[in-house]
C-alpha cells in the first residue's frame, strides 16, 4: 500500500506538534514506519488519506463499540449541533446519561461526568484521600490510569520501596505515595499496607489490565483486594474507563461479584467523543463540590455532544443480543488467531474478556507485566506491519488491547483471519 499523504502531513506536523502526534501511541515508534492518517469511517472499516481501506480494530482504543458511524449516533448529534453544543449549564441529557450509567452498576449511586478518563481518576483519587485523610495509593505494574502526576509512577527496586517518577516533570515528592504492587500478586499488596499502616487511602486496579494487553484478574485477585482494603480501612476503586459498558452492560464489576467504592468510567459512555465519570455511593460523593468540600469542576462536563453520543450508546447496547453477539464474534476472531500461529508454528496466546482482547507472541500464559515482556516484541512489528498490508489497522503497540464493535460481523472477522495466516506465516 502507498501511503504518500500520509506522510507528507506527518512531515509537516512534526514541525508544529510534539512528535507530529497528540497522543504518544499515535507516532509508531514501537513498530517503525510512518503513522498512517485516516480521515473517514463506516462501520467496522477506516480510510486513510491516500485511499486504503482497512477493516478496524483500533476502535479509537475502545469506545466505538457501535462501529464508525452508526446511525443512531449520528442522528443524535445532529440533533445537539443544531439546538446547540454548549451551554455552560446544567441540561436534561446529563441527567439521562447519568441514570444509564448509575442504573447499571449497583455500587454507583451518584455520578459526576467530567471529560476525559484521566479527569476521572484523578478526580477519584482526590476523593479517596480525601474521605481516609491518607496520602498513599497502591497502583499495579503495567496498568494505566491516565496521565496524572500521582498515576506516572514506576516500580522500586522491591515490592516495599516508594514508587519513582515515571516522566520528568512529576515531583518525587508526589510519586513517593504512590505505591506500586505487582497485578495478580496478594502478597505484594499485603507487603505495602504493612509496611505502610495508616497511609494508604485507596488502591487503584483495571479490573481487567488493558493497558498492557489484556490480562484478566486471577481467581480471588479482586475478592483479595477488597478484603485487605475492608481490613486496612482503604478504598478500593475500580478503573473500568476501558472495560465499561465494554465488557458487559454493567461493566466487569457485575461479572466478577465485587463492589468496589469507587468507578471511574470513559470511553463507551461517550460513543466516541471525549468524556469520563467517576461514581459511587451517595455518602462519598457526596464529598464532591458543590454538595461537599472536595473540589473538582470542568467547563465542559457532560459536553451535550458528548452526552448526547452517549445516550445513543448505551441505549442501542440496551437491544436483545448485542454482548451475546460482541462474545460470538470476538471467541471467532480468537479462535481465529489461534489457529493462524498455530499453522505457521508461531507461539501465541490470546488474552481475551468479551470483545477485548490481545495476541501475545509467546506459549506461555500472561498474567502480569514481567509476562507481556517477556512476548516476542521483534516478531510483533513485521507482524503489524504485514496485517497492515493486508488492510487490517491494529493498535501500533504490542502492549495494547484489540476491540471488536457490533459492525464486525463474521466476514469482518474471516477478513482479519485470513491476514492473520498471511501475517504469521511472513514472519
Amino acid at each position: 500500500m502507498r501511503h504518500a499523504k500520509s506522510e507528507a502531513i506527518f512531515e509537516s506536523a512534526r514541525t508544529i506538534i510534539p512528535g507530529g502526534v497528540n497522543s504518544p501511541v499515535r507516532a509508531w515508534r514501537a513498530v517503525g514506519g510512518t503513522p498512517v492518517h485516516m480521515c473517514a469511517g463506516e462501520g467496522a472499516w477506516i480510510s486513510d488519506v491516500d485511499g486504503n481501506r482497512y477493516v478496524d480494530m483500533v476502535l479509537s482504543y475502545g469506545p466505538l463499540i457501535l462501529g464508525h458511524g452508526h446511525n443512531r449516533v449520528k442522528e443524535a448529534l445532529h440533533q445537539v449541533v443544531e439546538a446547540g453544543t454548549a451551554f455552560g449549564a446544567p441540561t436534561a441529557g446529563e441527567l439521562e446519561l447519568a441514570q444509564l450509567i448509575t442504573e447499571r452498576h449497583d455500587p454507583i449511586e451518584m455520578v459526576r461526568l467530567v471529560n476525559s478518563g484521566t479527569e476521572a481518576t484523578m478526580s477519584a483519587l482526590r476523593l479517596a484521600r480525601a474521605v481516609t485523610n491518607r496520602d498513599g495509593m497502591i497502583k499495579f505494574n503495567g496498568c494505566y490510569h491516565g496521565h496524572g502526576d500521582s498515576f506516572l509512577v514506576k516500580a522500586g527496586s522491591g515490592a516495599l520501596t516508594f514508587g519513582a517518577p515515571d516522566s520528568p516533570g512529576v515531583p518525587a515528592d508526589l510519586a513517593k505515595h504512590t505505591l506500586v504492587a505487582e497485578y495478580n500478586d496478594l502478597d505484594s499488596v499485603r507487603s505495602l499496607f504493612d509496611a505502610n499502616p495508616d497511609q494508604i487511602a485507596c488502591i487503584f486496579v483495571e479490573p481487567v489490565a488493558g493497558n498492557m494487553g489484556c490480562i484478566q484478574p486471577a481467581h480471588g485477585f479482586l475478592e483479595g483486594l477488597r478484603e485487605l482494603c475492608d481490613k486496612h480501612g482503604a478504598l478500593l476503586i475500580f478503573d473500568e474507563v476501558m472495560t465499561g459498558f465494554r465488557v458487559a452492560k454493567g461493566s466487569y464489576l457485575s461479572l466478577c461479584g465485587v463492589n468496589p467504592d469507587l468507578v471511574t468510567l470513559g470511553k463507551v459512555i461517550g460513543g466516541g467523543l471525549p468524556i469520563g465519570a467517576y461514581g459511587g455511593s451517595r455518602a462519598l460523593m457526596e464529598r464532591i463540590s458543590p454538595a461537599g468540600d472536595v473540589y473538582q469542576a470542568g467547563t465542559l462536563s457532560g459536553n451535550p455532544l458528548a452526552v448526547a453520543a452517549g445516550i445513543a450508546t448505551l441505549s442501542e447496547l440496551d437491544q436483545p443480543g448485542v454482548y451475546e453477539g460482541l462474545e460470538q464474534r470476538s471467541a471467532q476472531l480468537e479462535a481465529g488467531l489461534t489457529e493462524a500461529a498455530k499453522s505457521a508454528d508461531v507461539p501465541l496466546v490470546v488474552g481475551r474478556q468479551g470483545s477485548m482482547l490481545c495476541p501475545y507472541l509467546r506459549s506461555q500464559p500472561v498474567t502480569c507485566f514481567d509476562h507481556v515482556m517477556q512476548s516476542d516484541r521483534e516478531r510483533w512489528t513485521p507482524f503489524f506491519h504485514a496485517m497492515l498490508d493486508s488492510g487490517v489497522h491494529l493498535p501500533p503497540s504490542p502492549f495494547e488491547a484489540w476491540f471488536v464493535s457490533t459492525a464486525h460481523d463474521e466476514a469482518v472477522i474471516e477478513h482479519v483471519i485470513a491476514a492473520a495466516h498471511k501475517a504469521f506465516a511472513s514472519i
